[in-house]
């Protein structure tokens, strides 16, 4: 991996001290820049989760991707720039109110000055900032309000706080976990009718007034509070 060339990919220009202002700066830039989508399983294109071939794919092709890309090579930039990052296993909140199974969602930590933060570029839909990983705290964001709870004994969860409810993202257990143990859901992921990513054609990435989604056919500009919908 080119270290640069991955900065010069996310428009990042600045310095490297492995801070937490650095670890905000690369993960806004990496989603205003990098592009959430799923083109590659509807076209045919197997997604094995080889970190070069996947930064050929993002980085070089000037690409997107999903959670087992995206995080997963923002995983190594971090590592190349000197934080301090674990890979956790996260089951994602689906519409039939149930969570998905185990390394459904690939999420990092970066521990800094003995704080630790929750980083995610390949969700969709999320915090545009890291949040601190503090239980019952409630941490605003440019894209909405957040807080970690308890979900049970073995897992924690985070949740976006909407009209003062909280709207699950996801649940995890605080555990580090190698790449490869993702292998078998990137692959469900890829194949299984049941999957969101087989049912549908979709790419999306945020700007700071909003986001452009394409799904399908239907393309959907947010800007300002203000949506509109093209075929």
């Amino acid at each position: 991996m080119n270290q640069q060339e991955y900065l010069n990919r996310i428009k990042y220009k600045g310095d490297l001290t492995p801070n937490l202002e650095l670890l905000t700066q690369l993960q806004l830039n990496h989603l205003l820049t990098i592009p959430f989508e799923n083109l590659d399983i509807h076209y045919g294109y197997p997604i094995d989760l080889n970190i070069n071939k996947i930064y050929k794919k993002v980085i070089q092709n000037n690409r997107g991707g999903f959670c087992y890309e995206l995080n997963g090579l923002f995983h190594e930039l971090l590592l190349s720039l000197g934080f301090k990052v674990t890979r956790i296993s996260a089951r994602v909140f689906g519409s039939s109110e149930k969570y998905g199974h185990e390394f459904d969602h690939l999420v990092n930590f970066v521990e800094i000055e003995s704080e630790r933060y929750l980083t995610d570029v390949g969700f969709g839909k999320f915090s545009f900032l890291p949040l601190k990983f503090e239980l019952n705290t409630i941490q605003e964001d440019p894209r909405g309000i957040f807080v970690f709870d308890r979900f049970d004994d073995e897992y924690f969860r985070v949740c976006k706080l909407v009209d003062g409810q909280k709207k699950p993202g996801y649940i995890f257990k605080d555990l580090p976990r190698e790449y490869l143990d993702f292998k078998d859901m990137c692959y469900y992921h890829q194949t299984s009718p049941e999957s969101n990513f087989t049912k549908k054609r979709l790419i999306t990435k945020p700007t700071k007034g909003g986001r452009v989604t394409i799904t399908n056919s239907l393309l959907k500009i947010e800007k300002n509070g203000s949506v509109e919908e093209l075929t």
